[in-house]
């Protein structure tokens, strides 16, 4: 159950979608856990492909969508599994009943994390690719937003802290 979930700068996504596609199911591609925050970033493959592209987006070949989940104020972090590729994972977010906080779960296939944060979940760096023959996402990235259309043109490694920590 994703109700749970305030999300925070829908606009990309909207934008394609017409709203937020639905987010308890994707591919998962990384885990950034960062301190200062604390946060967890997931970036995830949406299930859904949008019916409209923008213009910019028309003539490239891409066949799917991709953008981060940033939790706030994240505690209790356990990371029981992580075994990548994760093909299909599942988000299950669980209100607490106090301050806002939540109980959030991925599971699937190679990976069981699980942790609490705030209910506010950042939505960022949506882009369409290709996926590629072996199902990786290192290709071409066409990014919604123009800062980062402008700064990348593939997902630069976990560890680029400018990327990955700011949505």
């Amino acid at each position: 159950m994703t109700d749970s979930l305030t999300l925070v700068n829908t606009e990309s996504l909207v934008a394609l979608y017409g709203k937020v596609p639905p987010l308890d199911e994707f591919r998962l591609r990384s885990i950034n856990v960062d301190w200062r925050g604390p946060t967890v970033t997931l970036r995830v493959d949406l299930s859904t492909f949008p019916a409209a592209l923008p213009p910019e987006w028309e003539d490239a070949d891409i066949d799917t969508v991709q953008c981060h989940l940033q939790f706030l104020a994240v505690a209790d972090l356990s990371l029981a599994k992580w075994q990548p590729p994760v093909h299909s994972a599942s988000l299950d977010a669980q209100p607490l009943g106090e301050e806002r906080r939540i109980r959030v779960r991925v599971t699937g296939p190679g990976v069981d994390l699980g942790f609490t944060s705030n209910e506010s979940v950042l939505v960022g760096h949506v882009s369409g690719f290709k996926v590629a023959a072996d199902g990786t996402d290192g290709g071409r990235h066409l990014f919604s937003r123009r800062i980062d259309s402008l700064r990348h043109e593939i997902i630069p490694e976990t560890d680029e802290k400018t990327f990955y920590g700011r949505l």
